[in-house]
């Protein structure tokens, strides 16, 4: 049996997040012999989306793909990059016309063809297109092209990143989810061989409230004022899973949590 291993990494919270990539992504490849690296970037720009140098910070780190989510258009330059870079996917089930992609399939070591693809949830988030629809019209478009399928449900709500689970168990290799930056410790295989996980977690610093400075978060909640939320600073980890596939079925044969803190390896 051959073996793909693949690490998934959560929402990555500005430049203490991409300077955790860098340290990690090589550490993680190095000791758990890593082949494939899946990257969620939608807030590495100071917190929110993407422009061309944090981009460029996140590949150079070792990411091979990166998906984004409802942040993905607050630059500027956002829609040129996802229109450009077949490396990046937004959610598919944007209405039609919008700028990228939302999927990919790229060959990886030995030509080996994995399929990416990136969705958004509606509870509690913009009211986008049907994302168990528009996913299940994406399978039918690359049938037969690649067996080795990842999904990056990028949602609010628990239960709607279940069912996507549920919905897609035995369909593709592995359903995790991204956007509340909290990790959650249901990491299993679902009885149809899908790797599972509600939440990756959060790529940044921890000494926060998922990714910004306290203080004026509490202000906030105790004034109902307007602040300004800064991307915090210290206590800097990495959190994701790592997912080993089996190439001939696509079907998931294990999934591990992962959660690093920043420790200046070598």
């Amino acid at each position: 049996m051959s073996t793909l291993r693949v690490l998934v990494i959560g929402d990555i919270v500005g430049k203490p997040g991409r300077d955790a990539c860098l340290e990690v992504i090589p550490y993680l490849k190095r000791e758990k012999q890593v082949e494939f690296v899946i990257a969620n970037g939608e807030n590495i720009a100071g917190g929110s989306s993407i422009t061309p140098d944090t981009v460029k910070d996140i590949f150079n780190a070792g990411a091979d793909l990166m998906t984004l989510g409802d942040h993905t258009f607050r630059k500027k330059e956002a829609a040129d990059l996802v229109e450009k870079d077949q490396r990046i996917v937004r959610p598919a089930n944007y209405p039609d016309g919008a700028p990228g992609r939302g999927y990919t399939i790229l060959k990886i070591g030995g030509g080996i063809p994995v399929a990416v693809i990136n969705l958004m949830g509606r509870v509690f988030m913009d009211p986008l297109d049907c994302p168990f629809q528009k996913v299940k019209k994406i399978l039918e478009e690359i049938k037969g092209k690649t067996k080795i399928i990842f999904v990056d449900i990028h949602a609010e709500a628990t239960s709607e990143k279940v069912a996507m689970g549920w919905f897609l168990d035995g369909k593709v290799s592995a359903v995790y989810g991204t956007h509340t930056h909290i990790q959650t410790s249901d990491d299993r295989v679902l009885p149809k061989g899908t790797a599972y996980i509600t939440d990756l977690g959060m790529t940044g610093p921890y000494e926060s409230v998922i990714g910004r400075e306290v203080e004026p978060v509490l202000y906030k909640f105790l004034t109902g004022l307007p602040s300004k939320y800064d991307v915090a600073t210290r206590d800097v980890r990495l959190s994701g899973a790592i997912v080993d596939i089996d190439t001939e079925t696509g079907k998931a044969i294990h999934i591990e949590r992962v959660h690093e803190r920043v420790s200046s390896r070598v």
